[in-house]
Order: structure tokens, then C-alpha cells, then sequence
């Protein structure tokens, strides 16, 4: 294979994961054409947070400054509520990293995949995917849309899915769930001002769940989650604050004297699965491969994880069909290995119901240490 449409690698998805292997293997010396069907910058649906490892990563990649750059406070406070149970004190730190970070997604994508095109990748926004090309057996590249209305070919050694939850790559290779679990929940999210920044705040009740996340602008994304064993109500607004109240009495004070300053956003597909996340000449990294519910809050710093992982594996001749068998399936084996016990934990806390385990969280309220093993549980520390 040769020619001028012809790379080492295409990334389809330029959001968090796409941007962040993107980056990783144009930084290695590889010829890498990222794709994305949205333009840039743009928003996304997210909860912003980023835990102390993502921001390491950040970090490493030159790129933290930059981000905190954009407005986004570092998070150094830290407060989780339970029914009968409260624990606040600093943000565990990883390093020199002392908190988390919730830039908007309009500023963190664009500011990845700009640093994407300084090493070297080609970007092609507004690109819609509609097939990817075989050659015996092999995904050798995409076929997408153009400006004008046509499409056409580019080739590549490998392509990677990067294109979320509902990938259009895993769809397009078949690639198959080896493991799903059922949804949880719903979530609805908003942006309010005047809302007091004593750091991050979590609050688990019996159902339902909500967060404050200072970001941008003096602006706190304030997120609602509902267990699906609720009955969804027609009017998401009169849901999301009445669960903000049952949440919290504290919240729901905070939000009777702030003031709404966007539209609401809703999301219930929150699914929990891995998927075979290689095969013949395609991978897949982010949601893309490994999705959870968004109650611990870790899918950017789960993507960038991901990324580097995989960006790591392909330091061979990609032409190399042997090789890249053997590295992605390690891949695939340090993505289950190190992704799994979070997963699991999940599924549990998704389950928005404390009185499994606040018994001990009462008793433990006042301990320092557990305190802290909490904190660091939270941030993906432990």
C-alpha cells in the first residue's frame, strides 16, 4: 500500500482518547490522519471532570498549563455526602498534581487537538465515516465524506476507533461485547452561577445522586443522577430539580439562590460494557472499547489512560501484521486487567443505594485515614 492518502494510522473520534493517541503516535514519528464529524471547537455531552491521573497525563504530554490555562480552576477541595455520613478535606495528591480539573469540552478538545496538529497530524473535521475498506480479511482504511459531497479512500496500517459509546468503527468490524451489564441510571446536567466553590461536591442518596464542579467562566456544572428503577417524568426539568432537593437540602439551597445559566442537558444511554477492542489491522480506545457509568466521573481520565496504553503497544513496523497482532492483544489484556476492578466498583455505587454500605461509612466518619482512602478511591488512586 503507498500513495498520498496512505498513513501509518487513521483515528476516527477527535475528542478526549482520539486526540490523546493521535497526539502520542504523531509524537512517535507516525503518519496519523485523525477524523471527526463534528467541527471544532464544539461542545460535548460530559461531566468535565478530570481525576488526578488524567491530569498527570496532561502533564507528561506539556499540555496541563495549557488547560489550566483556559479558566478552568484546579480542584483542591474535595466533600462526599452520605445519608447520616459526611467526609471533606483536601484532594488527594498524585505528585505534584494536587487536584482535579473540569474545563468544558469545547476548550479541552479543541486545546488536544490543536497540540495534535502541532506534532504533525492531518485533520479533517465535519468527516463522516461510512465504511472501512478489507483487504483479505484485514481493515486496511475508510471510506468518508468530503466537503463536496462525495466520498473517498484513505488507507492506512492500522485504524483506530476513537468514536465514543456508539462507535461507528466497532460497528463497521463487528466487534463484539465480551462483556455488558445493565444501564443504571439517567443524567441531567446544567450550568448555574452563584453557586459557593468550596471544591468538588458529591452527594449520594437512596435513588439519586448529584455533584457541583466548578468550571469555567464562575460557572458550576451542577449534574442529578436518577437510578432507572424511577419512573423517568416528561418534565426533565421538574425532575432535576426535585431530585437536587432529595439529593440535599444544602444543594437545593445553593440552587434556590444561584441562577440556571444554560439549557438542560439529559443522558439515559449510559451503558457498561467492554468490547473486543482489536483485530485485523483496527483497535478500539475510550468509550469506544470500555464504557461505565458516569457516577465516579472517570471517563476523560479513563480516555487518556487509555490512550497512552495503547499508543505505547505500537512501537514496531505497523506494516508488521505478526507484531501487531501480539501487541494489541496485550492491549486488550492491560485494558481488562487495569479497568476491570473500577468497573465492578461502579456498577455497585450505580446502583445509588448507600444502605449497603453507609453503615460503615458512619462509623468511619470521623477517622482521618479512611478519610483519606476514600478521597484516594474517588480520584482512582487506590
Amino acid at each position: 500500500m503507498g500513495g498520498p492518502d496512505m498513513y501509518d494510522v487513521i483515528v476516527v473520534g477527535a475528542r478526549c482518547a482520539g486526540a490523546a493517541v493521535a497526539l502520542l503516535l504523531a509524537r512517535a514519528g507516525r503518519r496519523v490522519l485523525l477524523l471527526d464529524r463534528a467541527r471544532f471547537p464544539s461542545d460535548t455531552l460530559s461531566t468535565l471532570y478530570i481525576h488526578q491521573p488524567g491530569l498527570a497525563r496532561l502533564q507528561r504530554w506539556g499540555l496541563l498549563g495549557e488547560v489550566l490555562a483556559t479558566g478552568a480552576p484546579l480542584l483542591t477541595r474535595l466533600s462526599l455526602s452520605f445519608p447520616g455520613a459526611r467526609f471533606t478535606g483536601p484532594a488527594p495528591a498524585l505528585g505534584p498534581i494536587t487536584g482535579g480539573c473540569a474545563p468544558r469540552r469545547y476548550a479541552l478538545d479543541h486545546l488536544l487537538v490543536q497540540a495534535a496538529i502541532r506534532a504533525g497530524v492531518e485533520f479533517r473535521p465535519r468527516t463522516t465515516v461510512a465504511d472501512v475498506q478489507w483487504e483479505d480479511g484485514k481493515v486496511t482504511g475508510v471510506r468518508h465524506g468530503t466537503p463536496r459531497g462525495s466520498t473517498t479512500l484513505a488507507r492506512a496500517h492500522l485504524v483506530i476507533g476513537a468514536d465514543g459509546r456508539n462507535s461507528t468503527v466497532a460497528r463497521l468490524v463487528h466487534a463484539p461485547f465480551v462483556r455488558q451489564d445493565p444501564r443504571s441510571t439517567r443524567v441531567y446536567y446544567s450550568y448555574w452561577s452563584g453557586i459557593p466553590d468550596p471544591g468538588v461536591q458529591i452527594y449520594s442518596g437512596h435513588g439519586m445522586g448529584a455533584g457541583c464542579i466548578p468550571t469555567q467562566d464562575g460557572l458550576t456544572l451542577v449534574s442529578v443522577q436518577v437510578s432507572r428503577t424511577i419512573p423517568a417524568h416528561d418534565d426533565r426539568q421538574r425532575t432535576y430539580r426535585e431530585m437536587a432537593r432529595r439529593s440535599s437540602a444544602e444543594l437545593d439551597g445553593q440552587l434556590t439562590e444561584g441562577k440556571q445559566e444554560d439549557r438542560l442537558y439529559c443522558c439515559s444511554d449510559l451503558p457498561n460494557f467492554f468490547r473486543r477492542p482489536h483485530g485485523p489491522g483496527w483497535a478500539l480506545v475510550g468509550d469506544a472499547a470500555h464504557n461505565k457509568d458516569p457516577t465516579p466521573g472517570r471517563g476523560i481520565s479513563d480516555a487518556f489512560i487509555q490512550a497512552e496504553m495503547l499508543a505505547e503497544r505500537l512501537d514496531f513496523p505497523l506494516d508488521d501484521t505478526q507484531q501487531a497482532d501480539a501487541a494489541l492483544s496485550k492491549y486488550a489484556q492491560q485494558l481488562r486487567e487495569e479497568f476491570t476492578p473500577a468497573y465492578e466498583s461502579t456498577l455497585t455505587t450505580a446502583r445509588l443505594d448507600p444502605s449497603e454500605y453507609i453503615q460503615h461509612l458512619v462509623d468511619n466518619q470521623h477517622d482521618p485515614a479512611f478519610a483519606e482512602h476514600l478521597f484516594r478511591s474517588f480520584a482512582g488512586l487506590n
